[in-house]
C-alpha cells in the first residue's frame, strides 16, 4: 500500500469522469430497468466499440474526430435497428438485444484479428483507460452529457419515442465507452439504479448519484493504493457501495 498514490493530478480527472458517465447513465439506468432492457448498454457500446475498432482499422488517426463521428454512427444505427426490432417484435427484444451484442463482440474479434496489438485494443474497450483521461475528453463528455440532461430533462427525449430513448442512450454510451469501458458503462447504468429500485422521484436520483460517486471516489483509491485495474475495482466498489446503502436504506424502512 502506497499512500503517495492518491494523486490528484491523476485521480480527480478520472472521478471527473466517473461523475459525467453518471450524470447520463442514473437516469437513462432507471428506464433501461423499467423498460425490462437490461443489456441494452452492453449491446449499445460493443456496437460503438465496433465502430471505434473499424474505423482504426481502416487507419483513421487512434482517438480523432473521424473515430468519435464512426463511433456515434455505429451507435445510432444499432438504436435505429432496436427501435424497428421494438416495434415489430416486443416480446423477443431482450433476446435480440442480446444477439446484437455477440455479433458485435465476435465482428470486432474479427476485425482485431490480423493486428498484433489486438488483444490490448479489446482490453481497452472493455475496462476502459479511466485514469488517463485528459481535459478535451472530459469536456467531450461533459457537453455530451449537458445536451442529454436537458433533452431528458425538457421532454424532448420522450416527445421522439421509442427512437429518442434510444438514440439518447446511444450518444450517452457512445461518449463514455471510450473512456472508461464497457464493464464501467454497464455498472454505472445498472448498479446505482438497481439498488434504488424501491425509491421513486428525486429521491431516487439522489440516492442513485450519491451511491454511484461513493463507488467511484472509493474504487479509484482502492486502486492507486494497492496498484490494481481500476476499471475492474471500480466495479466492484459500486456494487459494494449499493449492497450496503440498499441495507441501510431497508433497515430505515423496517425501524419502528
Amino acid at each position: 500500500m502506497t499512500w503517495s498514490a492518491l494523486d490528484w493530478g491523476i485521480l480527480g480527472p478520472a472521478l471527473i469522469a466517473g461523475l459525467l458517465v453518471l450524470a447520463t447513465h442514473v437516469p437513462l439506468g432507471t428506464q433501461v430497468l423499467d423498460r425490462g432492457i437490461v443489456f441494452i448498454d452492453l449491446a449499445i457500446a460493443q456496437i460503438a466499440g465496433l465502430g471505434v475498432i473499424a474505423a482504426d482499422a481502416v487507419g483513421m488517426p487512434e482517438g480523432g474526430f473521424a473515430v468519435q463521428i464512426a463511433a456515434v454512427c455505429a451507435a445510432l444505427l444499432g438504436a435505429l435497428l432496436l427501435t424497428w426490432t421494438e416495434r415489430r417484435a416486443p416480446q423477443q427484444q431482450e433476446a435480440l438485444i442480446g444477439v446484437m451484442f455477440i455479433l458485435a463482440a465476435c465482428a470486432g474479434i474479427l476485425l482485431l484479428a490480423g493486428n498484433p496489438h489486438g488483444g490490448e485494443h479489446l482490453k481497452d474497450l472493455l475496462v476502459g483507460q479511466i485514469l488517463w483521461v485528459n481535459t478535451t475528453q472530459l469536456l467531450w463528455l461533459a457537453g455530451i452529457s449537458a445536451v442529454l440532461l436537458a433533452a431528458m430533462w425538457l421532454g424532448w427525449v420522450k416527445r421522439l419515442g421509442r427512437f429518442g430513448f434510444y438514440g439518447a442512450f446511444a450518444l450517452a454510451v457512445t461518449a463514455s465507452v471510450q473512456l472508461v469501458g464497457v464493464y464501467l458503462v454497464f455498472s454505472s447504468l445498472i448498479i446505482p439504479a438497481l439498488a434504488t429500485r424501491g425509491h421513486g422521484g428525486s429521491k431516487r436520483y439522489t440516492i442513485a448519484y450519491g451511491l454511484g460517486a461513493a463507488g467511484y471516489a472509493l474504487g479509484l483509491a482502492l486502486s492507486a493504493l494497492f496498484d490494481l485495474p481500476s476499471g475492474a475495482v471500480i466495479v466492484w466498489t459500486l456494487a459494494a457501495c449499493a449492497m450496503a446503502g440498499a441495507l441501510l436504506m431497508r433497515a430505515d424502512i423496517t425501524r419502528p
